[in-house]
């Protein structure tokens, strides 16, 4: 008897030590008007934040991240990528400027080859095709760093989810769209495979939201209601909520692809401040408190049990509105907020929405705590 309680505190205890997502923000340092980036850091060390993805990163804003213990990864600036496909040694200038001298005191831990790679490419030329591009600029950058000494770091292509997808709904029929699925996305997938690498996805439920008018807004907003979910009719498994449902869209076409174990990783999600919705609650506190809540909890999606591996929340600062001149990305300005009211905080350094970032789902930890108690009370009767 004895023995079985053991065991099950042991169990409750791993229960409450679930491996929950890493929650980073996303921080253009580039962006003028903005506190220095050692204020900033102090600030992400106040919030416990343990990640962040650097969009345009500088070098001063790099060395900032110095013996934090908070992991980046590093964006490199869409207009750059044509030249690593072409040229190693464009790559290795790169790194010379925003890796060698701070790895391993900085924490990198992954390089993007741009961001919404396949759209920035057409829209700054259009004579340009991505599939030339992407892959080359990624492998010079992964042998760059390999001669320079470098293992720790991984590389990879950051892609948006209007993007690349056919369909979000239902995931078990979600495919990538072609001729981008044949082009780009399996070798890319070989590649990350090949090089123990992670699948980058900007991935936001607002885009999907708005243009589906059958989509209830608490099912975008992580609301527990109970007739809130959507059952896929194919496999039988029941989503209450959009993040899930588009995640595994993207797991389900990736086992399509023959590659289904290769990480997830969510570089850009949130919701815009929107003026309108003020009446009925602020939707863009409600997504990203919803957000938290369920990426802590530990629960993963229904295809995929441990979840992305990383979210990176969309962004710290509000932005103008000139594209990728300040960082703002091709899927914040689709999603109708042109980059410049995605922000979670002010430019003086206080917080727009009330989040914490910091611990586990409290009310699973309670729960395991009231249990452990009780086991521990019998333990002591025996």
């Amino acid at each position: 008897m004895q023995s079985l309680l053991l065991r099950t505190a042991a169990f409750l205890l791993l229960l409450s030590a679930a491996s929950a997502t890493t929650i980073g923000i996303t921080y253009n340092p580039s962006t003028p008007n903005l506190p220095p980036p050692d204020h900033v850091v102090s600030t992400f060390q106040s919030l416990h934040i343990s990640a962040v993805r650097l969009i345009n990163p500088t070098p001063a804003a790099v060395r900032a991240f110095a013996y934090t213990n908070i992991t980046l990864l590093l964006s490199v600036p869409n207009h750059l990528i044509p030249s690593f496909a072409a040229n190693r040694s464009a790559a290795i200038q790169w790194l010379y400027s925003y890796v060698l001298p701070y790895h391993p005191r900085t924490r990198i831990s992954l390089i993007s080859a741009g961001s919404d790679a396949i759209t920035a490419a057409a829209t700054s030329d259009p004579t340009l095709d991505p599939s030339t591009v992407i892959i080359p600029a990624m492998r010079n950058l992964h042998f760059s760093l390999i001669d320079l000494g470098i293992k720790t770091i991984s590389v990879s292509t950051t892609l948006s989810f209007i993007d690349i997808m056919t369909t979000s709904f239902p995931p078990s029929a979600a495919e990538f769209q072609e001729p981008i699925g044949s082009l780009i996305i399996h070798p890319l997938l070989q590649f990350l495979s090949e090089t123990n690498s992670s699948f980058l996805i900007n991935l936001y439920p607002y885009n999907v939201y708005r243009i589906n008018s059958e989509i209830p807004i608490g099912y975008a907003l992580f609301q527990e209601h109970p007739f809130n979910f959507r059952d896929d009719v194919i496999t039988g498994v029941r989503y209450r909520n959009l993040f899930d449902m588009m995640v595994d869209a993207i797991v389900a076409s990736m086992a399509v692809s023959g590659q289904e174990n290769i990480p997830v990783i969510v570089t850009e999600t949130g919701w815009p401040s929107e003026s309108e919705a003020q009446a009925a609650g602020n939707y863009a506190e409600m997504y990203l408190k919803g957000l938290v809540r369920h990426l802590r909890s530990g629960l993963g999606t229904p295809l995929r049990k441990e979840g992305v591996a990383e979210a990176y929340i969309y962004q710290l600062f509000d932005e103008g509105t000139n594209g990728e001149a300040n960082g703002t990305t091709i899927g914040a300005a689709l999603s109708g907020g042109g980059g410049h009211s995605w922000g979670i905080m002010y430019p003086n350094m206080t917080m727009k929405y009330k989040i914490n970032f910091s611990g586990a789902d409290k009310r699973l930890l309670k729960i395991v705590l009231v249990i452990l108690a009780s086991l521990v009370s019998v333990l002591m009767l025996l």
